[in-house]
């Protein structure tokens, strides 16, 4: 076993210090000849930050969250991850025969809360998330950008301090994926947490991102590592607008090329 969760630092933790580390992470799947999805990978993620990670179609993302969330076991190299984790993948998965409230509350009656219990402690929650007046819709009745917010809010439920969210807005329009990457940011300064945020979206990663690590085609390795350094949460209209950002877009880009 090469995944390795250890136990969460008791007390004050100093800013900085290392939540999640891979180091020279490998995977790789069938066996003539083996596909390798992931080679040699190392990225360090601080606690309290959020990395997102982009690269090309196939280039491993999704797997690398997976290795980090123990859903899969690496071949070679590490993972180490300070304190449990909660995963959201790419699909909000709902239960369509739970009202919103219930799906909510799922996370909590997974670890035992009894059900009226649960419902109550994500009821007050839902007027914050923007949720308000929509506790007994079912999934079916809900837009795409609700059902994302009730998946994030079923996952920060869980009471994890790592979150692995997988291309969380992918399935969404344009204008609702803009206006959840905003919501989203904020959901983030009010609810804190290390999270390691998989997107193809080059500015949806430096919109929301403290770092950002661009992966090469697969094998899937670490080409380039940017700070942001723009304080969070950012507007879209105004980041599209700031030099810096384009600037950073630019150069997220060119490393995606060059790692081509």
């Amino acid at each position: 076993m090469q995944v390795h969760t250890e136990a969460p630092v008791q007390g004050p933790r100093s800013v900085g210090s290392t939540a999640i580390a891979l180091d020279g992470l490998g995977r790789q799947f069938g066996r003539r000849p083996p596909v390798v999805a992931l080679d040699g990978l190392d990225l360090k993620v601080r606690a309290g930050e959020l990395v997102a990670v982009v690269g090309p179609s196939g280039c491993g993302k999704s797997t690398l969250l997976e290795l980090v969330a123990e859903l899969q076991e690496p071949d070679a190299g590490r993972v180490t991850v300070t304190g449990e984790t909660a995963y959201m993948p790419q699909r909000d998965l709902l239960l369509p025969w739970r009202d919103a409230l219930g799906n909510a509350a799922l996370a909590l009656e997974c670890q035992g809360v009894a059900k009226p219990a649960a419902r109550a402690r994500a009821e007050p929650l839902f007027e914050r998330f923007g949720l308000a007046d929509f506790e007994r819709a079912r999934p079916a009745e809900l837009s795409g950008g609700m059902r994302q917010r009730v998946a994030f809010l079923r996952t920060l439920l869980a009471g994890r301090p790592v979150l692995l969210l997988d291309e969380p807005f992918g399935a969404l329009d344009s204008i609702t994926r803009a206006s959840m990457q905003e919501w989203l940011a904020e959901a983030l300064v009010a609810e804190p947490r290390t999270v390691l945020l998989v997107t193809h979206d080059v500015e949806e990663a430096i919109l929301l991102a403290d770092r950002v690590a661009v992966l090469s085609p697969r094998p899937g390795r670490v080409v380039a590592e940017l700070e942001v350094g723009l304080p969070r949460p950012r507007r879209r209209r105004d980041a599209l607008a700031d030099p810096a950002f384009v600037t950073l877009v630019r150069r997220a880009l060119d490393a995606l090329e060059v790692g081509g």
